[in-house]
């Protein structure tokens, strides 16, 4: 068991490099799988579900190896289409392999992926967008088969642009016959990520980060000697970053950002008063006095205001001057770190799918728990800005998401230590 213990009321300063983004990195692993040899992927992090995902793609036949940040799938010994319901149970991500793996052997076995509990994740537009490129799908008892003599391309409308569904449908239908048209389709970076990969692999695919993806399909792909990848900065964790320097009245300088995939969130922090100066991929956030109230912020799919970052502006506003609304319009139970920062003497009221979030003063500190990776993330940053000692438990949902956050955070200045009770140490 650890946990993170925090002594708030040190500002954050410095300069920061983000790392990779997981949520980039996940899929372009799984779609490694299609390619025929070995593949590289650079700015890859090092957390629990790059790891749990390295340990599905060894437990299907490939060969891997996680040097740094650089991860090496080989896909050439791929032998097994059947995912273990143990490691699926332990991350979401593992969903985005049914694509690759339909289009690879022609049948892939799954079973419902885990992950944080943040609501209700149906895969169903997962598998409406495989079964019309041809699949056949039958659930036994708690496993999903899905079967394709062939798959076949098709214009596929999403009627929620799903991210997890759009990337899914893509990896297949580079291998289907014929072009393939996603309308509806979400427009997050990292699907642009997936589709800059997938191409530099000899796949052909366009639109990403518009509502219209076209795939032509190949029988296979052929990277050449170029099958080596860097991910995108990871601009949730960028976000992250960026809300902890204002919720301390700090000064910090991000480098290796993508500061357009961050619109809305430089937008909502600017409401507050905070001071974003952006410079090529360097972005500096600074907030030298009491944040003030956002009037109505609203998570969206991409370029909206990113779910993912919901719970850490509410961290921030808590102490903000007035009163703020968030809406939360993307999962239904994204609010359950409301009793946790209200522990913390926040002012928070939960009305359906909106907050409201009356700012205090200040928080002080308390004993918390992470109930997920971003509600985590949140009541870090609550404990950075909090008078007195703050103990953030179950940390094992932010090392999902977050390479070794104490020590990036510890790096800008804050007093924050890992304590793990096992071996009754500190390790920062």
């Amino acid at each position: 068991m650890e946990k993170l213990l925090i002594d708030g009321g040190y500002p954050l300063a410095g300069k920061v490099r983000v790392h990779g983004a997981k949520n980039a990195a996940l899929p372009i692993m799984a779609a490694s799988l299609l390619i025929d040899g070995p593949v590289v992927i650079r700015n890859v992090p090092d957390l629990l579900d790059i790891r749990t995902m390295l340990s599905i793609l060894r437990e299907l036949g490939c060969r891997t190896e996680m040097e740094k940040d650089a991860v090496t799938v080989n896909a050439g010994s791929l032998k097994s289409f059947e995912i273990p319901e143990t490691l699926m149970s332990r991350m979401r991500s593992s969903i985005f392999l049914m694509g690759p793996l339909l289009a690879k052997f022609g049948e892939v076995h799954v079973y419902p992926p885990g992950g944080c509990a943040i609501g209700e994740r149906k895969i169903d537009l997962h598998l409406q967008g495989l079964r019309a490129l041809g699949a056949e799908i039958e659930q036994k008892g708690g496993k999903i088969v899905c079967r394709a003599k062939k798959l076949v391309g098709a214009d596929i409308a999403l009627d929620y642009p799903s991210v997890g569904a759009t990337e899914n449908i893509m990896m297949a239908a580079v291998l289907a016959e014929g072009r393939t048209t996603i309308v509806g389709a979400a427009r997050e970076p990292e699907i642009q990520d997936l589709q800059n990969f997938l191409n530099a692999m000899g796949a052909r695919v366009v639109g990403a980060g518009t509502d219209t993806i076209t795939v032509d399909g190949l029988k296979r792909l052929n990277p050449g000697a170029g099958a080596v990848y860097a991910v995108i900065p990871d601009r949730i964790v960028a976000g992250t970053l960026m809300i902890a320097a204002a919720a301390t009245r700090g000064d910090i300088e991000l480098e290796g950002v993508t500061p357009g995939h961050l619109t809305s969130v430089v937008h909502a922090l600017r409401l507050a008063g905070v001071q974003v100066e952006i410079e090529n991929d360097r972005m500096q956030v600074r907030c030298p006095s009491r944040p003030i109230a956002v009037e109505r912020i609203v998570t969206a799919p991409h370029p909206g205001f990113p779910t993912d970052l919901q719970a850490q502006m509410m961290a921030l506003l808590a102490s903000a001057d007035g009163v703020s609304i968030i809406k939360e319009t993307v999962f239904n139970g994204r609010f359950r770190h409301v009793h946790e920062l209200c522990r913390m003497g926040a002012d928070i009221r939960v009305d359906g799918s909106s907050a409201f979030i009356r700012g205090v003063p200040r928080l002080h500190g308390a004993t918390v728990e992470a109930t997920d990776l971003r509600a985590g993330a949140a009541l870090v940053i609550a404990g950075l800005a909090a008078d007195g000692r703050t103990s953030v438990e179950q940390v094992h949902h932010i090392d999902r998401g977050y390479d070794r956050i104490e020590r990036v955070l510890a790096g800008l200045g804050a007093k924050i230590q890992r304590y793990v009770q096992a071996a009754e140490s500190l390790n920062v």
